[in-house]
Formats: structure tokens, sequence, C-alpha cells
């Protein structure tokens, strides 16, 4: 079973003592190849450092997280646009909006992710999007642009149903992480991951954040791994009623497809 986590934070300091080790783990798990998210200009440039040292294991995103959309500046477009010329980097992202904390002003985060989203058209890549409790500004934004852009994946989908189902309207892929593993939060989705188009469909850890909850047997740090990746593919595999083998083959190669990943 060869499986790809789209979304993990590899820069992340929870790393720094043991980073190496981390990622032989991955790959003992099953991990063949994972996408390092960049979500700052240095975690971005941190992001493509550290994938240029394993090529074709590790792939980097290029772009600012919502929550800091206030540091966005013409230095900021630049750096990502020059970090897009690298076959090292698989997506613009990630972008988009976060009202759940508003760290960014909105109005800042609306013109950070629209920037973000030129670059994304400029260059032909795909676009690594986060939306949290900004769900109706997020797609009206996304469908402006929606026609003039390549792949779209909603990373670390968390929302209801009727959000799902907009967003597959606008024809995007659907990144699901350990929150669908959450008996306090996430049980709602376990009702309609059926809904996602299997060809739609991709999983991340976004390490070394929502570890699984359910993870057996239990382990004591909190910090997640791209080596609990095969869980998540479970509960979401038993949510949807398919076998693991069989999602972990189609997970896979809509991530290859997607991020063209050789």
């Amino acid at each position: 079973m060869e499986l790809i986590d789209i979304g993990c934070n590899l820069t992340h300091d929870s790393f720094d003592a043991d980073r190496d080790q981390v990622i032989e783990a991955a790959r003992t798990a099953g991990v063949a190849q994972m996408v390092v998210t960049g979500a700052s200009a240095t975690g971005s440039s941190m992001a493509f450092d550290l994938a240029r040292t394993r090529p074709g294991e590790l792939f980097a995103t290029a772009g600012m997280h919502p929550h800091h959309a206030s540091d966005y500046d013409d230095d900021t477009d630049r750096l990502f646009r020059s970090l897009a010329e690298n076959k090292e980097v698989v997506a613009v992202g990630e972008t988009g909006l976060d009202y759940f904390r508003d760290l960014s002003p909105r109005d800042i985060q609306q013109s950070a992710f629209e920037q973000q989203i030129q670059i994304a058209i400029d260059t032909g890549l795909p676009l690594f999007l986060h939306q949290r409790d900004a769900h109706d500004d997020f797609v009206a934004i996304l469908r402006d642009y929606r026609d003039r852009l390549a792949e779209v994946v909603v990373h670390c989908f968390t929302g209801k149903r009727d959000e799902l189902h907009e967003c597959l309207d606008l024809d995007c892929h659907i990144g699901i992480t350990g929150w669908v593993c959450d008996e306090r939060r996430g049980t709602h989705m376990k009702a309609f991951m059926k809904d996602i188009p299997q060809h739609r469909l991709m999983i991340e850890t976004d390490a070394p954040y929502l570890k699984p909850r359910n993870l057996r047997p239990r382990v004591k740090s909190h910090r997640n791994e791209p080596r609990f990746l095969p869980w998540i593919l479970g509960t979401l595999a038993a949510c949807r009623d398919e076998h693991p083998q069989q999602l972990a083959e189609a997970t896979t190669q809509n991530a290859r497809a997607f991020f063209r990943l050789t």
C-alpha cells in the first residue's frame, strides 16, 4: 500500500529534533511521498529547502496562511512567484480565509487570497486552500476565478454537507485529515464522506496538528505525524464502505495526478 500525505507541516519546530526519523517512520508505514505545506514566507522557503533534500519523496507548496495575511506584501508575492518556478514546488498555498480567530483583518485576508490565486493563474500550478468559518466569502471569491485556475483542493475540509457540495460544484478536490477521526467535532462528517466522488478525494495528516483521536494503540505524544496517515485512510474507508486498499490506490493516484508528482 502506497499513500501520499498531501499536507504536512514538516518544517514545524516540533520536528527539529527528529525530522529524519519522522520521515523514515512515514516511509515504513507506507507513506511514499509527502507535500510539505508552506504557510508563510519563511515557512515556504523552508518547505522548499526541505523538499530539495529528498527529491521525488518530498515536495512543497508556497503560500501564506490567512492567519499571516497582514504580512503579505510585494516582496512576499515575488518570493512565492520565484519559488513556484522550481519543480519541487507543486502548488500555491496554503491560502484562503480563516474567520475563526481573525488573526488578520478579513479584508486583508481576502486581498492576500486573491493575490495568491493570481499566482496560481499565472503559473498554472494547483491551488492549496484553507477555509474555516468563512465559507460564503471563500466560495464567492473562488467562484470569481475558478474558470481561470487549474486544479484546486480544499485542504483539511471540516465543514457541513452543503458546504462540501458547493466546493464540489466548483470542481474542487477535497483533502480529508484526522478531523474525521475526532468524536468531539468530526462526527458530523462521517454521514457525507460518501458524497465525495472518489476521483476528487485525497488524504493528509496536517502534522503536527490533528492527531487522530481514535488512534490505537494510543500514542502518548500529542504530535501528529505522517506515519499515522494509514489510520486516517482506514477511518475514511469505513465511512465510505470501501476497502482500504482500493481507497489507498485511488487517493494516491489522485494526488499524483493533481500535484503532477513523479
